[in-house]
């Protein structure tokens, strides 16, 4: 016998050694109910890691919100999870990678809001928000708030912002994550509602975004709440209202914008798991449940509490057709707003 064909048939060995060992261990697991077949022990012995494509920055609402459960995730879909920021363009450049990518649910992103703003606010996009995506779950809501860096701004509460603004209408400016972005959208209606025009600064993300208001070169701007609640508790910001209909339990000492005299004024966030077109609907709902069950832990539960965020997550079905209504919704709003095409 050469030393090639000994090799050979040494790893042969080997290897079904380990395949009928792994078949035993998935026979004692499977018997002990700790896993409910011998693939979920198969996925769970692959180093192969399921990528969550964020098109936004790093500590951005949703980033927040997607990295609090990553360890739950990877022991519910039983792959590692990878977190990927790919923010820029209001989140196009991220979304533009996840619809490229394999239909085979290693691939995954969480969008917000913005997806479905995209065609009202672009002339052209590199993807379709709608064809190009598979919708998985709507996960939940977020809420926003109104912010204001305070050295640079004095008010506590929507009454004295609007008269400050009203005051120097060219003293003020606020900040966004970028043109066309629900952040922008968001602070839009406030202008709309009470009255008044604040200069545009639009940022490529939140991360800048917040990094400026707290040095005050931004004044104020609107956003989720999970991505400034450390700086409201350390003063670098002041919350002057929560864009909700109902005040939150993370902060319920915030009052709405509504209560504060603009009863019309009624914004938050939802974020949404999708994956890339033509993703198979068995694994669409295989995914679903995967990723409902690792919210649904108790110290993912506790995380999105203390955020802020409501966690009730939809089959895949709602989640398409949630998709095209609210679609519909803010291309109204857009067009109320004004907001120029980019």
């Amino acid at each position: 016998m050469t030393r090639e064909t000994h090799t050979s048939k040494t790893a042969h060995i080997q290897s079904t050694h380990r395949r009928h060992t792994l078949r035993g261990l998935g026979a004692l697991l499977l018997g002990s109910g700790l896993i409910s077949s011998p693939l979920s022990l198969l996925a769970q012995t692959t180093d192969r890691a399921v990528r969550f494509i964020l098109p936004v920055g790093a500590g951005s609402g949703v980033d927040t919100i997607v990295r609090a459960a990553g360890a739950a995730m990877g022991k519910t879909l039983g792959h590692p999870v990878v977190i990927e920021n790919q923010p820029g363009a209001g989140g196009i450049v991220g979304t533009s990678a996840l619809v490229k990518s394999a239909p085979d649910g290693m691939t995954l992103s969480v969008v917000s809001n913005n997806h479905v703003v995209y065609p009202s606010v672009y002339k052209s996009l590199p993807f379709d928000p709608i064809n190009d995506i598979t919708p998985i779950t709507i996960l939940g809501s977020t809420p926003f708030v109104l912010v204001v860096n305070p050295t640079k701004v004095p008010a506590t509460n929507v009454k004295e912002l609007v008269a400050l603004l009203k005051a120097k209408p060219d003293g003020y400016n606020y900040a966004s994550s970028g043109n066309g972005t629900i952040l922008h959208l968001a602070a839009e209606m406030f202008m709309e509602e009470a009255q008044v025009k604040v200069k545009h600064i639009p940022y490529k993300g939140v991360g800048p975004m917040v990094t400026d208001l707290i040095g005050g070169q931004v004044d104020l701007g609107v956003l989720s709440l999970p991505s400034v609640q450390a700086h409201l508790k350390s003063g670098a910001l002041r919350a002057i209202g929560v864009g909700g209909s109902a005040r939150t339990p993370a902060a319920p000492d915030i009052p709405t914008i509504a209560e504060q005299g603009l009863p019309n004024y009624n914004m938050e966030g939802w974020f949404a798991v999708v994956g890339p077109a033509r993703l198979p609907a068995a694994e669409a709902q295989r995914i679903q449940a995967a990723v409902a069950a690792a919210y649904a832990t108790p110290e993912v539960k506790e995380a999105m509490a203390k955020q802020g965020n409501i966690i009730n997550p939809s089959s895949p079905e709602f989640a398409a057709q949630f998709f095209r209504t609210e679609m519909v919704k803010y291309a109204r709003l857009v067009k109320k707003a004004g907001v120029e095409l980019q």
